[in-house]
């Protein structure tokens, strides 16, 4: 019994900062902008009485849209390294393009990513975490995703073996 009381106390102790938080979720973007944690945003659907979905939004900070002025999306890019096939693979989607549209470009660091197609416009730069051979790049392109693996690099130590007399 004295550990339920223990523990009622003091999640209403700990939670009371939160529910007591005023009307962040009902008005969003009503009154000051918070500048400290913690941040929270979703969305909530319901279907009125008409039959229509009704979407109304919540929290604290609005997220910032992928999408910028021009029109350009950053696609999402997943990074996967085999290091005994010694092996970088990057996946990302790039739905509504052609094949043709895609340019990638490999630099020391650096790998870029572009395609254009009609209103369709993707552009990202994603910097390597590894030293990668650039001639062993080769891509694929199948149904909006584009798999690009690369081998790294061999590491030659640096510096010259002196042989002792």
């Amino acid at each position: 019994m004295w550990f339920d009381d223990q523990f009622e106390n003091t999640f209403r102790r700990l939670s009371n900062r939160f529910f007591n938080s005023g009307d962040v979720f009902d008005y969003p973007m009503g009154g000051q902008v918070q500048t400290f944690g913690p941040y929270y945003y979703g969305y909530e659907m319901t279907v009125g009485s008409d039959g229509k979905p009704h979407v109304k939004e919540w929290g604290n900070a609005k997220p910032v849209s992928a999408i910028s002025g021009s029109g350009v999306r950053e696609p999402f890019v997943d990074e996967t390294i085999d290091e005994k096939g010694r092996i970088l693979k990057l996946v990302t989607e790039m739905p509504g393009i052609e094949k043709s549209d895609i340019k990638v470009n490999v630099d020391d660091n650096t790998v870029s990513i572009s395609a254009e197609h009609g209103d369709r416009k993707y552009s990202t730069k994603i910097p390597l975490k590894y030293k990668v051979d650039e001639n062993s790049a080769k891509a694929k392109y199948t149904n909006g995703v584009l798999e690009l693996t690369l081998s790294l690099a061999e590491e030659k130590p640096k510096g010259r073996l002196v042989s002792v007399e």
